[in-house]
């Protein structure tokens, strides 16, 4: 109904029964209350809670907590997964100390981009932009933008490697193949971080559930685990023979 207002600049619609007898109108005032409401819920979801029933200053304390606790503690646990993986890794990261340095860059960056794609997703679905059935467009567009963002961002922490080595001797005599392990685990991870929050948003859609629910720090936990084993599966392909 909102999209009717919005393409057609209507300022009211009558409301008929099966009789065709006009029952009532809905107005745009209506409509503008009704898509504040939604966009409101909406943001406080992609936030990482549960949406609140009063403006914030008005919910009771315990009411927010409430709402906010369940979404944190199952992003907690979550994140233990992430512990679990280093601990996994624990022999290549004790023979080569120098990858625990870059596993903040590595994870927050997939987390990044998955929360960026997943936010554009979520509003595009929102706005009836995508259909579950450009499912297949929607994951080309983001291989190919997770592709060139992780080249970027790649770039980036390659030459700052180089530089630090310059001028600080940081990495070690290995630096040339640490500066290859992260640019490419980068570009993987951001690749994999766009993939995943494209397609969750749609797969909750699917599966009858609001696809808001897809929140950035959810998106992010996600990558977060996954691109630890993808930077130490590139780590121990890389640096074998050498620090591995």
């Amino acid at each position: 109904l909102s999209r009717l207002f919005a393409e057609h600049d209507f300022l009211a619609i009558p409301v008929i029964d099966a009789e065709r007898h006009v029952k009532g109108i809905v107005t745009v005032d209506d409509i503008v209350d009704v898509v504040q409401e939604e966009a409101t819920e909406d943001i406080q979801k992609i936030g990482g809670m549960e949406a609140l029933d009063a403006p914030y200053l008005e919910i009771g304390f315990a009411s927010m907590v409430r709402k906010r606790a369940g979404w944190l503690a199952i992003l907690f646990v979550g994140e233990m997964l992430t512990a679990t993986a280093m601990g996994f890794y624990e022999r290549e990261i004790a023979r080569a100390v120098v990858l625990a340095l870059f596993v903040p860059l590595i994870i927050s960056s997939g987390g990044n981009s998955g929360s960026q794609a997943s936010t554009l997703v979520v509003r595009a679905l929102a706005l009836g932009e995508v259909k579950l059935r450009d499912w297949w467009r929607v994951v080309r567009r983001e291989i190919g933008a997770g592709l060139w963002l992780g080249a970027i961002l790649a770039s980036i922490g390659l030459a700052r490697i180089l530089v630090w080595q310059l001028l600080f001797h940081t990495y070690g005599d290995h630096y040339v193949p640490i500066a290859l392990t992260v640019a490419a685990s980068l570009i993987g991870v951001v690749m994999w971080g766009t993939i995943a929050g494209s397609m969750l948003p749609l797969v909750l859609r699917r599966i009858g559930f609001d696809p808001a629910s897809a929140s950035a720090p959810f998106v992010a936990t996600l990558v977060d685990v996954s691109g630890l084993v993808i930077y130490f599966s590139v780590a121990s392909l890389i640096l074998r023979g050498t620090l591995l």
